[in-house]
């Protein structure tokens, strides 16, 4: 089918108290799921590590899971065994020392690179590690042995038709699974997909973009809904309510990213939270936090489940947060807000053929996460980081013909051949500003724990032309605006420069706007208001004095009933550990490479407490003395 989006793209210029609400199946003593339960807590009751000690924690082992690749994993220990998926190979380590207990190899793709998943058995079959591959499989594991478990599949093996490349979420004797397909407009569905834990027989599936006669349907005009990819869980988890049996799917925008002119209407269910019926897919209530994206602000993690207590009631709530940086707190029994949230008019863009929501919902509390919005005063200067950057900071502005911004959710403007740049700047953009990591609730002082990062992205809407690279598909070949000379060329970029020192060597990206660049924030629940944040991850380049800018990657933090909060999601090589009610840092050790994954903690057979970060591609874990 041929449609408007193939001569119109994108080209992007370098341009109260809270109460657990359920607590895992397994022992307190584990991890067993990849933010710790089905409810996506990211919480753990232990606290032989807490406030008074935490400052003498020392590497207790690593692992090397592999000699090449990047990896973003959060390992699982249940009864003292930690499992990691590493290449293509998965290890089961003993968690109090890392010596190998068994590995599994295997041919073809390597196994995902976020994690693997435990299923606790029954009286017939015994526990299980279920994960997913980059070829499209999921594979079963007896977790004893390491041994594929015949049963399950063909000889252990469940070949997909559209693959997942996060991390199974298993509830009960059901493994439920997001869909990995790429950024191109027309292609494989996005839907979500749940499978028996015994046999791997699909259970149900669920129509991420609605079909005819489905809710939501009327939402794609024109047709647009037909083979409409996107629109998917790519994130790494999914969370249950094990009282109601409901699992909450964090849908993201419809592909492609940055043009929706061939898909008009708000399009659901893309940017949702939807809630449906974990034995049947039955949908149940939904909703939305972006009609008919534009700007590639998805929800990548799993919503966490917490309780709220509001003038002697308890509020059953979810939280929802996502890249356009604002937290949504829903009731998890309705979908409706808690504290409100309001339709906005938002600006236009120019593209013809476009198609743009006059209003966006935006909740009434919390305020922002992260930066949503850009004006001239908010240019990084020298007294900020160095005149070098900032001059070239300025110098690119100036080459981009100067920037637009308009508030949050700007309208990308288009650019007529011929004429002169004309460039609209978008916060958050790219990774910021909550990605694939997630919250952690902490019961003990009723807090929401989020690193947000400040990440921009400039572009226009112009005609396709041949041969030029307008992003998924056509990787490769020419920008049509060379800034090469500034920043380096590619096709998606932010309002950042390259930065050396004066030998040369690289010293990272450094982003054009003011610091902080990066933050951990702690919301309190029962009222939506901020508690506390803290600037965090150092940029080493800087002069000493400046060195405080924040930074970020996209993965989460952790929380402690020992009063702490452990975050290893900057781009600084550091694992930190935070008083949980102040913010004080109580805590920093170094690590090989930027922890990039959320990090967990677990007790050992020994009973010691451990705390565990994969940095890049090695298993890193810490204790008491």
């Amino acid at each position: 089918m041929r449609t408007r989006g193939t001569i119109l793209a994108v080209a992007f210029i370098l341009a109260g108290m809270l109460a657990p609400v359920g607590m895992a199946q397994n022992s307190a003593a584990d991890w067993p799921m990849y933010r710790h339960d089905v409810e996506g807590s990211g919480y753990s009751p232990l606290k032989q590590i807490d406030t008074s000690n935490v400052a003498n924690l020392t590497q207790a082992w690593t692992y090397r899971l592999s000699e090449h690749g990047f990896f973003e994993i959060t390992p699982i220990v249940v009864k003292g065994v930690m499992y990691a998926p590493a290449g293509q190979r998965v290890v089961a380590l003993d968690a109090d020392t890392g010596k190998e207990i068994w590995s599994y190899s295997f041919k073809g793709a390597q196994a995902s690179t976020r994690g693997v998943a435990y299923w606790e058995g029954d009286k017939k079959d015994p526990p299980r590690i279920i994960f997913t591959t980059f070829d499209r499989r999921v594979i079963a594991l007896d977790a004893a042995t390491g041994k594929p478990v015949p049963s399950f599949g063909t000889d252990g093996v469940v070949q997909l038709e559209v693959g997942y490349t996060g991390v199974p979420t298993i509830y009960k004797d059901i493994v439920l699974l997001g869909a990995s397909v790429g950024e191109l407009p027309q292609g494989p569905p996005g839907d979500t997909r749940a499978l028996d834990a015994r046999t791997g027989k699909l259970l149900w599936d669920f129509h991420t973009v609605a079909q005819p006669g489905e809710v939501g349907h009327d939402t794609w005009l024109n047709d647009g809904w037909k083979q409409r990819s996107g629109t998917n869980i790519w994130g790494w988890y999914m969370t249950v309510d094990p009282k109601k049996d409901l699992v909450y799917m964090p849908i993201g925008g419809p592909s492609p990213n940055y043009y929706g002119g061939d898909r008009p209407g708000n399009n659901l269910f893309g940017n949702s939270v939807v809630a449906v019926d974990v034995k049947t897919g039955k949908l149940k209530w939904y909703f939305q936090t972006i009609h008919h994206d534009l700007w590639d602000q998805d929800l990548p993690p799993g919503p966490a489940l917490i309780d709220i207590k509001q003038n002697g009631k308890t509020i059953p709530a979810i939280i929802v947060v996502g890249k356009a940086a604002w937290m949504y707190i829903l009731n998890r029994d309705t979908g409706k807000p808690v504290f409100g949230v309001e339709e906005r008019p938002v600006a236009k863009g120019d593209v013809p053929g476009e198609w743009y929501s006059p209003t966006q919902p935006f909740p009434l509390k919390p305020p922002p996460l992260a930066r949503t919005s850009y004006k001239p005063e908010d240019m990084v200067t020298a007294d900020d980081t160095t005149p070098e950057h900032a001059a070239a900071c300025k110098a690119l502005e100036e080459k981009s013909g100067g920037l637009y911004n308009a508030g949050p959710f700007t309208g990308w403007l288009f650019h007529e051949d011929g004429t002169p740049p004309k460039t609209t700047i978008q916060f958050p953009g790219g990774t910021g500003g909550v990605n694939w990591g997630g919250a952690a609730t902490d019961p003990e002082d009723g807090y929401v724990f989020v690193h947000t990062h400040d990440v921009s992205l400039m572009g226009w809407i112009e005609k396709k032309k041949p041969g030029l690279n307008y992003g998924r598909g056509t990787e490769g070949s020419t920008q049509p605006y060379d800034r090469a000379s500034v920043n380096g060329p590619g096709p998606y970029s932010g309002f950042a420069i390259n930065m050396k020192d004066k030998d040369g060597k690289p010293l990272g990206s450094w982003p054009c706007q003011k610091p902080p660049w990066g933050r951990l924030i702690a919301v309190n629940a029962n009222t939506g208001d901020i508690a506390w944040e803290k600037t965090v991850g150092i940029t080493e380049g800087l002069p000493p004095d400046k060195q405080n800018t924040g930074n970020g990657g996209s993965a989460g933090p952790i929380a402690t009933a020992g009063g702490l909060v452990f975050d290893a999601s900057t781009t600084d090589s550091r694992i930190r550990a935070f008083n949980s009610k102040t913010g004080e840092q109580l805590w920093v050790a170094g690590i090989d490479r930027d922890g990039n994954a959320d990090p967990m903690t677990y007790e050992g057979k020994d009973g010691k407490q451990y705390v565990a970060i994969v940095a890049t591609d090695t298993i890193h874990v810490f204790a008491l003395p």
